[in-house]
Order: C-alpha cells, then sequence, then structure tokens
C-alpha cells in the first residue's frame, strides 16, 4: 500500500510530525511504503470557487503547489493527515489544502481510498469533535473511508516524543493498515 501523509504542522519534528513518522514506521513493518510531506513548504492558495474544477478535466485552475500535490494523493492508497488544533478545527494550510480537494469531488478520484488522522491537541481528544466530524463529512463526500485516527494530548513542541503510550498508539495504527 503506498500511503501519503500530508503534515498540516508548521512545526517540523514536533508532536504531529512525532505520531506520523511512527505510524509510518509501523505500516513499514506490513511493507507498506510512505512519502510525508510538509504542507508549510507548499504554496498553497485558496480556492476562489471559480467551480472550473468541475467541468471536463475535472482540473483546478490556479497554478500553485498543489499541483505537485494532486497527483501524490492520486497515487497513494491510504492519505494521513496530521493537523494540530488551532482552535478546534485544522491549521490554515490543511484547511486551504482540504478546500483545494474540491476536484476530486467531480472526478471521484478519491473514491474508495482511506484516510487516517493524526491530531495532537493541548485539550486531548475531547477537543476534537468539531474537526472529526469536519473530516468525517469532507471524506465522505470524496466516497473516502475514515481507517483510522490518532487524538492525543500534546502541546508543547515535542512532548509527545516522551510519551510511550501514545507513541505505541501510533505504531500500532500503522500496523493495523
Amino acid at each position: 500500500m503506498n500511503i501519503l501523509a500530508l503534515i498540516g504542522s508548521p512545526r517540523k519534528q514536533s508532536n504531529t510530525d512525532i505520531l506520523v513518522d511512527k505510524l509510518l514506521e509501523g505500516a513499514r513493518q506490513n511493507r507498506h511504503t510512505g512519502e510525508k510531506i510538509y504542507l508549510y513548504d507548499y504554496q498553497i492558495s485558496g480556492c476562489i470557487d471559480c467551480r472550473s474544477c468541475k467541468e471536463k478535466d475535472y482540473v483546478c485552475c490556479l497554478q500553485d503547489d498543489m499541483q505537485k500535490i494532486y497527483p501524490k494523493m492520486q497515487n497513494a492508497d491510504l492519505l494521513i493527515f496530521g493537523t494540530p488544533i488551532y482552535w478546534y478545527g485544522p491549521t490554515a494550510k490543511m484547511k486551504l489544502l482540504i478546500d483545494r480537494m474540491r476536484p476530486f469531488i467531480a472526478s471521484k478520484k478519491l473514491q474508495g481510498k482511506k484516510a487516517v488522522l493524526v491530531v495532537p491537541s493541548e485539550e486531548g481528544p475531547t477537543a476534537c469533535k468539531a474537526l472529526l466530524q469536519m473530516f468525517r463529512l469532507s471524506l465522505n463526500y470524496l466516497g473516502m473511508q475514515l481507517a483510522g485516527k490518532l487524538l492525543a494530548t500534546a502541546y508543547q513542541r515535542a512532548e509527545i516524543a516522551n510519551n510511550k503510550k501514545e507513541l505505541n498508539k501510533a505504531y500500532r495504527l500503522g500496523i493495523t493498515l
């Protein structure tokens, strides 16, 4: 299985990144391959609701780095969406990515694929309800299946690295993919 991890945290080597690494480590035990991209390294413009992606070739008219991300998403069997909680939702970059996934609604090129959510939050899993609902509705709209979630309590930079319980959960989730 080909896995694409989309990291929506501005902090590399911190909580979201560490949890996704552990999940990918577990997935590699079953010979799955994985690529990780950091959304903050890409220029992603906001959707302008022109709806050109709903016509002919189902291609977004905006020429930015999403044109590099779209084929990676299409070629993946499973997408990992990793984002810390910002105001009970995803980071701005993750939200931009989600908004720009609109061409996949009409093209159905993500239909049948699986997704996993990795979300560290200062307040823990109970603070993730709104974000989970947004992702569930969005994935359903795209015809994707939520295959798993990891909701961890973490706030300070890289503090999750000392939480063996959460790291083990991430690893085990990776193995089950």
